[in-house]
């Protein structure tokens, strides 16, 4: 039985202010986006291996995170051919059978563009091509040359299949963010007005997702799409986007959120002047909240490569914090302009260490600013 809902300006808002009171989070942890009180650190639900043991896991964690905190969920259909979104499910409905937790609190994230396999990767080359032609091409969901690099399609009936998919993966009625995942993979293949043409159709179905009732919002999850520079080929201008998507939805069009890497070692959407707003080349971040469009970090702890030794003009600024790990995401979480740093937790014990940032304050401007003042 799905599960009804979708998360709620009252409903986060009463997540938030139940953990306040218990003094189980800070006060700014949480932070009001798209009327919505998002944690200001989520759980990602990328690596693992696919089996039973790491979905439980996973399960687990889920539980757990929003227990401590956290109530920003992240996923995707590919991820971990499709279990991952199962997972997600199972959580949900531990979680809400509990009496404690309400659908209302909790906004999950997912994406659609890379085809997914389902439970296990088919075996060879052959039986990859056997299941794209039985899954997709037959039942008339996509066509071979709809799918760009022989493994990302955005065609309206295949975000509408993927959707419905993932609804059910989760076992819920609606999804609250729903992304385009890796759009610049098209950008490999097709030109920049063929791009657009398809990134308009894809808006047209999320728009008409969202009037069904299917998700409450979309945007777009990039890897290199918002750091590269304008010249490169698989560049993505959110002025751009914006623009496409009121050409479909108006001025009330959904396209609100966009996700993209953001750590230590990947810190292009403050530092690197890519985005054009209004004729002048501005941040990402700065262009996204003139666009009214809220930004999530991925790769947080790039898998705990920026999790280790770092100086101390790092470490003192950010509060001088157990770990580099806490660092890091205290890093991110802190960035003016990051509504929430997501980090991959498949574990309850990556959840335990993680969450205790949930209790700590963010770096105030004047600590911040620190990092950037140290010779």
């Amino acid at each position: 039985m799905s599960i009804n809902g979708y998360a709620t300006h009252d409903g986060t808002a009463r997540y938030s202010e139940r953990l306040r009171a218990g003094q189980a989070t800070a006060d700014n942890h949480f932070r009001l986006e798209q009327n919505l009180w998002l944690s200001s650190v989520g759980l990602g639900t990328y690596l693992g291996e696919w089996d039973e043991e790491t979905d439980r896991r996973y399960a687990q964690s889920v539980v757990r995170a929003v227990e401590l905190g956290a109530n920003v969920i992240d996923t995707a259909a590919n991820y971990r051919f499709q279990r991952s979104e199962r997972a997600i499910g199972a959580a949900l409905r531990e979680l809400l059978a509990g009496g404690v937790y309400e659908r209302d609190e909790i906004v999950v994230c997912t994406k659609g563009g890379y085809l997914p396999f389902d439970g296990a990767p088919p075996a060879g080359q052959a039986g990859v091509r056997r299941y794209l032609e039985e899954t997709f091409v037959q039942p008339g969901i996509a066509e071979f040359a709809d799918i760009a690099a022989g493994s990302h399609c955005m065609t309206p009936k295949y975000l509408a299949h993927q959707i419905e998919q993932s609804r059910r993966n989760m076992g819920i009625d609606a999804i609250d963010v729903y992304y385009i995942h890796n759009p610049e993979t098209q950008l490999g293949v097709v030109s920049r007005a063929e791009f657009e043409r398809r990134l308009r159709e894809a808006f047209t179905q999320l728009e008409r997702s969202v009037t069904e009732g299917k998700i409450k919002m979309y945007g777009a999850a990039t890897w290199n799409g918002f750091r590269v520079a304008p010249a490169a080929r698989e560049y993505h201008a959110l002025e751009r986007m914006i623009e496409l998507a009121r050409e479909v939805g108006g001025d009330a069009h959904h396209f609100r959120f966009v996700q993209l890497p953001f750590n230590l070692a990947m810190p292009e959407a403050l530092i690197s002047a890519n985005q054009p707003f209004q004729g002048a080349q501005i941040s990402l971040l700065e262009a996204a909240r003139a666009l009214g469009v809220t930004v999530v970090a991925s790769a947080s702890l790039l898998q705990g490569r920026v999790a280790e030794e770092l100086p101390a003009h790092i470490r003192e600024p950010l509060g001088s914090l157990a770990t580099d790990a806490l660092t890091a995401i205290q890093f991110v979480r802190s960035t003016p302009g990051i509504a929430t740093a997501l980090v991959g937790m498949s574990r309850p014990a990556h959840v335990e260490e993680n969450l205790q940032l949930a209790r700590v304050e963010p770096a105030s401007t004047e600590q911040y600013q620190q990092l950037f003042d140290a010779p």
